[in-house]
């Protein structure tokens, strides 16, 4: 077979052809309303889906944090919102932003979402940085102690860390100043522990001159302090009682101060029973001569003042009556008649 003139004659019947259906009217086509209906269906179908994905899942995470680590791609913060719930098709949020926020940065950290939000609102959020956090109100009473602190935080916010809270403020009992904060829900321990620890330093610069005449160190005046916060709640009983205990320091007297047994049994009971004079811990004031180690919660500006402006006296013992009132004893014999007045 002579390809070559079979090929000719193949071509020159294929354009014959195209000559006689372009000369040819052609009658009206009966697939224009097929055509037409399946593009309808084709676009409501499209609006319909992306109608879908536009709106929030039904298990949109209200009250939660969903957190952007630093360098996440917009793919990569797609996927994660995605699998958080936050919107329903991680493809839909990539061409969302890509094309109606100009692919801008998606701004990492932590998001907090109050309500259900649709895919035009999370893109906002994420494009702009609106973490949507606003700031704790925590308040620490003074005399708390770290681990009463722990408790605190841990009602607050819910990703607190009590574990590594604890142990970061092993050191910096009694230097944590009993304030109120104002935190954002996504605080992490450092931060919380270096604001309270910084706040301590400046409160205390108030009373610096005071500090250095005393002439004690500072760990021992925030000690003192922190025994005076628990011992009274006036300020003129509590330069009493640091004359008392001063005094008692300086004639190598156990303190005695029953405010230390809450510290070392975490509670807030300072009524001691006759088991807990013989603890051995170092924080027993019953046992041991001298300060304890350490204070034994958070003292106020107020109490670290009266810890360097103690009240001269040589008195060794005191006591709050029923009625309030501190009294106070040279000997133990005064003492036991003021238990017998004012106690008993």
């Amino acid at each position: 077979m002579d390809c070559k003139k079979y090929s000719r004659r193949f071509f020159e019947w294929w354009e014959a052809r195209a000559i006689r259906r372009a000369s040819c009217p052609r009658g009206p086509s009966n697939r224009g309303p097929f055509v037409g209906v399946l593009v309808g269906v084709l676009i409501g179908t499209t609006a319909w889906g992306w109608f879908g994905v536009y709106q929030p899942p039904s298990f949109f995470p209200i009250k939660t944090i969903i957190t952007i680590p630093e360098g996440a791609t917009l793919s990569g913060v797609a996927n994660i919102l995605q699998k958080e719930q936050v919107v329903q098709s991680a493809l839909a949020f990539r061409f969302y932003v890509t094309i109606f926020d100009n692919n801008e940065q998606i701004r990492a950290g932590d998001y907090y979402f109050s309500e259900r939000l649709t895919l035009h609102e999370v893109a906002e959020r994420f494009t702009h940085g609106d973490f949507g956090l606003e700031s704790v109100r925590v308040t620490i009473p003074e005399g708390a102690t770290t681990y009463q602190m722990a408790q605190i935080f841990e009602e607050q916010f819910e990703r607190f860390d009590t574990t590594e809270f604890l142990m970061l403020a092993e050191e910096k009992e009694g230097y944590l100043f009993p304030d109120t904060y104002f935190f954002l829900p996504n605080v992490s321990t450092s931060q919380i522990l270096t604001t309270m620890e910084r706040t301590f330093y400046e409160r205390l610069q108030t009373l610096e001159e005071k500090i250095a005449t005393f002439g004690r160190p500072v760990h021992e005046v925030v000690t003192m302090a922190s025994l005076l916060e628990k011992e009274a709640r006036e300020y003129d009983e509590r330069q009493i009682i640091a004359g008392v205990l001063w005094y008692r320091l300086q004639i190598e007297m156990p303190l005695q101060v029953d405010a230390v047994f809450g510290f070392i049994e975490k509670t807030d009971t300072f009524s001691p029973k006759y088991s807990h004079l013989e603890s051995e811990s170092l924080y027993n004031t019953y046992k041991n001569t001298g300060l304890p180690p350490g204070p034994i919660g958070s003292p106020s500006l107020e109490a670290i003042e009266a810890a360097v402006t103690p009240v001269e006296t040589d008195a060794l013992f005191y006591l709050h009556g029923r009625d309030g009132v501190l009294h106070i004893a040279h000997t133990y014999s005064e003492h036991l008649v003021n238990r017998r007045s004012y106690l008993d």
